[in-house]
């Protein structure tokens, strides 16, 4: 007699397919999420000013994606000049469109102890969310940006974040949103 496949759930978690590497298995995941990973996330990062974490991220990116660190953090800087970025209760999404970039790439950066951003709260801030996209990609660069937003002004999604302290549990914590939030 022939087993009978088990069903799927509605909303599953996530399966780790290749050491450090995790995907969503049965739904779509959310846009944040696929497009970072637990190589481009770093706690407890040493900084005393946001220079200092925008060079960090610049020399990340420039590791990981194959792209000039300098132009990473011109890019960011130059968006950043227009207006914090600081979205408050110490968060803060650095993003930029990068001529030359392939794909949207984010990166999550914990900083220790929490830095000036000019955030409208007027606090500082210690999680920054880096998001990069290609030169032309307008419309992905803003929902990306709209779903970052809203998964950071949701008090009980920071919550569990900040209690997160390996990068794979932080990935993940962006990967189950928004169940973490419910």
């Amino acid at each position: 007699m022939r087993a009978e496949p088990t069903p799927r759930p509605e909303r599953s978690g996530v399966r780790v397919e290749r050491p450090g590497r995790i995907t969503a298995t049965d739904r779509m995941m959310n846009r944040v999420a696929s497009i970072l990973s637990p190589e481009r996330i770093r706690l407890d990062l040493s900084a005393s000013a946001k220079n200092q974490v925008f060079d960090s991220a610049g020399r990340l990116f420039g590791a990981l994606e194959a792209v000039e660190p300098t132009r990473v953090v011109t890019s960011l800087l130059a968006r950043e000049n227009l207006g914090s970025t600081g979205l408050g209760q110490g968060v803060a999404i650095p993003h930029a469109r990068l001529k030359g970039l392939r794909q949207a790439v984010a990166a999550y950066l914990r900083v220790n102890p929490a830095i000036s951003f000019d955030a409208p709260d007027g606090k500082p801030v210690s999680e920054l969310l880096f998001l990069l996209v290609p030169e032309q990609a307008t419309e992905d660069h803003l929902q990306t940006l709209a779903e970052a937003a809203e998964m950071f002004n949701d008090r009980r999604f920071r919550d569990h974040l900040r209690n997160q302290f390996s990068a794979t549990s932080v990935y993940q914590a962006f990967v189950d949103w928004p169940m973490t939030a419910a």
